[in-house]
């Protein structure tokens, strides 16, 4: 009698488990989904802002070009960890153009621009929020990957910890252009 209730709350134990991991494997992907979303948003976006800065800032044609062949790459066939590291790459390049954009007022004064610049804004804060959601959703699945007793149980069932979408070191310096 006893073995039994040992062996259903054991058959309980790993249903449940098995259940809860896919669930939050699920809001991981959910979370990358709406992320994804308003990468693809700045994605479309980057080529317009580029081609409003080209005419002003032609020396610096090493900046535009670095962005312009990140964005050419092939942004639906990619994998979620290279959409991640293109992104990254991504935001460096626009971080540059912003403050490359400084140096020209006629530029700044440039409706397309102005209105570039709100869109992208905007963009950017969508995408931090949905950064904070996916990495919430990726340290509670990973989190529960790695907790004892399910870190045995995640080996039968090969779940893959998920990447956190973290800024590079690159992103946590000022962006400095010298002319």
């Amino acid at each position: 009698m006893i073995f039994w209730g040992i062996l259903i709350l054991g058959i309980i134990f790993v249903v449940s488990t098995y259940n809860e991991l896919v669930r939050i494997n699920n809001t991981v992907k959910e979370a990358f989904a709406t992320m994804d979303v308003y990468l693809k948003k700045r994605w479309d976006l980057v080529p317009n802002l580029v081609n409003v800065v080209k005419g002003y800032a032609k020396h610096e044609k090493n900046t535009l070009e670095e962005v312009i062949k990140l964005r050419n790459t092939t942004y639906p066939n990619m994998s979620n960890n290279e959409k991640i590291e293109v992104n990254e790459q991504l935001s460096r390049g626009i971080n540059k153009i912003i403050a490359l954009c400084e140096s020209y007022p006629d530029l700044k004064a440039n409706e397309n621009f102005k209105e570039l610049s709100s869109q992208l804004s905007s963009i950017e804060d969508d995408i931090a929020n949905s950064r904070r959601y996916y990495n919430g959703a990726v340290r509670l699945f990973n989190s529960k990957l790695e907790i004892f007793p399910n870190n045995i149980l995640v080996k039968l069932w090969k779940f893959p910890p998920a990447a956190m979408f973290e800024i590079s070191s690159d992103e946590r310096n000022n962006v400095n252009i010298d002319f």
